[in-house]
């Protein structure tokens, strides 16, 4: 019976060491993907933030203004006008559209000939007018609307002020949704991986407890537990980074007109955002967690 119990004692103890280790391995495992899904979700987000500008300005940037010229409109008036359209602080592009090309293109749109039946070309000469985005409100194209009208080799100046009016309108509807939204999805980003690291160190309160009653401070206790939780933070957020890196490359692919890589810096600051987003949760979260265990009696931790 003796030797049965010296043969059988370090194989149950390896097999117990290899139990704790697939537990703590387990463990981490937990806490990187928690904080990398996590991560990558507001990284989502951030993106959705940052390029609803971006969006909202190109929507903007389509409303055209057409400016017709009068028949008896002379050539150098007619140049001199795009000339200084062009040249406007409010322009992003101006372009002449002489009135044979706008009958082709309403033909075609149409799908027959119109001048066929009315024997002539009732359009006029035009400079179609796109505006930068920063000056698509209801008042400024207004105001420039008024401007133009008033030249006297002008017939009439058009522009959808309906659409103007709901373009205006639901960029910022939508940018106030998409802010509130961001502050409760990080607050509830912040509690899931605040979870996720309490759990983990809860199965080690015991270890806490005991290097506590050995006299070790509070401070020795807590710092080997906020550095491996500060590397599993780092190690999702680089997990997270690296998911919103592909979703980003196949967006821009399908959709290269969004041009998600215009601005580089805020990308670039978007990334280290969420990168040092891992980190500062992951810290804050040990410390927290691991002073609860640190002052909680002997006796609670069995609840």
């Amino acid at each position: 019976m003796f030797v049965i119990f010296t043969l059988s004692t370090p194989t149950m103890s390896k097999s117990f060491e290899r139990y704790q280790k697939r537990k703590l391995i387990s463990s981490y495992f937990s806490v990187v993907l928690s904080i990398g899904l996590v991560l990558f979700l507001l990284g989502i987000l951030g993106l959705l933030i940052v390029n609803t500008k971006q969006l909202a300005d190109n929507a903007k940037e389509q409303i055209t203004i057409s400016v017709f010229l009068k028949d008896n409109a002379k050539a150098v008036e007619i140049d001199q006008l795009q000339k200084s359209l062009a040249m406007a602080d409010y322009t992003k592009q101006a372009t002449y559209v002489p009135k044979e090309e706008a009958a082709e293109q309403l033909s075609s749109d149409l799908g027959e000939n119109f001048e066929e039946y009315l024997g002539y070309n009732p359009l006029k000469n035009s400079i179609d007018v796109q505006l930068k985005a920063d000056y698509v409100t209801q008042d400024q194209v207004a105001e420039i609307v008024a401007d133009l009208g008033e030249k006297p080799y002008v017939h009439e100046v058009s522009y959808d002020a309906f659409l103007v009016g709901l373009i205006v309108e639901n960029v910022e509807r939508i940018g106030f949704w998409i802010l509130i939204a961001s502050a409760i999805f990080t607050f509830i980003a912040v509690l899931l991986i605040n979870s996720s690291i309490r759990l983990s160190i809860y199965s080690k309160r015991f270890i806490i407890k005991t290097m506590q009653m050995v006299g070790a401070t509070k401070r020795f206790i807590r710092r080997p537990f906020i550095w491996t939780n500060i590397k599993l933070g780092m190690l999702g957020a680089v997990l997270a980074l690296i998911a919103l890196g592909i979703v980003l490359y196949y967006i821009n692919l399908n959709f290269p007109e969004l041009q998600l890589f215009k601005n580089q810096l805020i990308l670039g600051i978007l990334f280290i955002g969420v990168f040092v987003l891992g980190i500062l949760i992951s810290l804050v979260s040990t410390y927290f967690a691991t002073q609860r265990f640190l002052n909680l009696r002997t006796d609670d931790l069995y609840y």
